[in-house]
């Protein structure tokens, strides 16, 4: 199309980035989840990142919009992140059209755009595997490779149904304290997962980020410790708008795994998400082929709620 234009940023200016906020607003509304994650829109409002890229595809106001503008008067009509920062996988993209604009090959001139910007090695979310994302991924050629999984269950007031939290022997727990725990939390982080590394590469930038939103609750951030030593812990958060509870993050470091350190901490969660917080239900993401975590939350009374799809270039 002729009034089609894809600008690719690196740094996205305040009022560049607070029009991408409302794109992914709108999308939200509209197909019940975010189709750019947490992390995304933590580098869409906090400045530049290196390795990221930002695809804005602007198109005409008379495009069909019913909308009057003045000459080359545009609209910000579909976004598209890119994260390079894995230094052996591919990048991963996310990308949107605003509900108003689909079904007009803007998705597809976005997405070829996010395989141009790669050299064609590229991994794309598509959150909530909506069938209108897996066309377009069929469109460009990528093929599924990975399912992650969002599981939920009832939490009741008195806990109904979570056990008792049974730490090993030598274990104490206390919550997070901004301003000193974070370089320990960030080395526990990285060793727990050293084979996950959207999760395991978190550098104090990005604690910092999540600090910083309104949502972070050092009394829902548990850790365990053993003597000095951090041995793991449990980051809940709360979406207070949808009443829910989320299983943000559990982490063990290595010499503990398998102590049943990871159920206690996860139970703690659970107990101050439902008790504390009085929140009717709680949610947590795993990967459908990391078994024996989908083993342990649903021992837990979780059950699949939705799944997002991840698909990638050829290797």
């Amino acid at each position: 199309m002729s009034d089609r234009r894809i600008e690719v940023l690196t740094d996205l200016p305040p009022a560049t980035a607070d029009q991408v906020l409302a794109l992914i607003a709108a999308g939200t509304a509209e197909d019940g989840q975010p189709a750019v994650s947490e992390q995304g829109r933590l580098r869409v409002r906090h400045g530049e990142r290196a390795g990221v890229r930002h695809l804005l595809l602007w198109t005409s106001l008379g495009d069909a919009s019913g909308q009057a503008g003045g000459p080359g008067a545009e609209e910000l009509t579909g976004y598209g992140q890119i994260d390079g920062t894995d230094p052996v996988e591919a990048p991963a993209g996310e990308l949107l059209v605003h509900p108003r604009r689909r079904s007009r090959g803007h998705g597809r001139a976005l997405g070829q755009a996010m395989l141009e910007a790669t050299g064609k090695r590229l991994r794309v979310w598509a959150h909530g595997g909506h069938p209108a994302a897996r066309h377009l991924a069929v469109q460009l050629g990528l093929k599924l490779f990975r399912e992650l999984r969002q599981m939920r269950r009832p939490l009741d007031p008195a806990a109904a149904g979570i056990p008792e939290p049974r730490l090993p022997d030598g274990v104490t727990v206390r919550t997070f304290v901004p301003g000193q725990d974070e370089e320990a939390w960030l080395a526990v982080n990285a060793a727990a997962f050293a084979h996950h590394p959207e999760q395991g590469s978190m550098g104090l930038r990005d604690l910092a980020d999540r600090e910083a939103e309104s949502w972070f609750d050092p009394e829902g951030f548990f850790l365990a410790y053993r003597g000095p030593e951090l041995a793991g812990f449990h980051w809940t958060k709360v979406h207070a708008e949808e009443g829910l509870g989320e299983v943000y993050v559990v982490g063990v470091a290595p010499a503990e795994q398998g102590s049943g350190l990871g159920r206690a901490l996860t139970a703690i969660g659970l107990r101050h998400l439902a008790v504390a917080r009085g929140l009717p239900t709680a949610m947590l993401y795993v990967d459908a082929d990391n078994g024996p975590a989908v083993s342990v939350y649903e021992r837990l009374g979780f059950t699949v709620y939705e799944t997002d799809l991840m698909y990638r270039t050829e290797s």
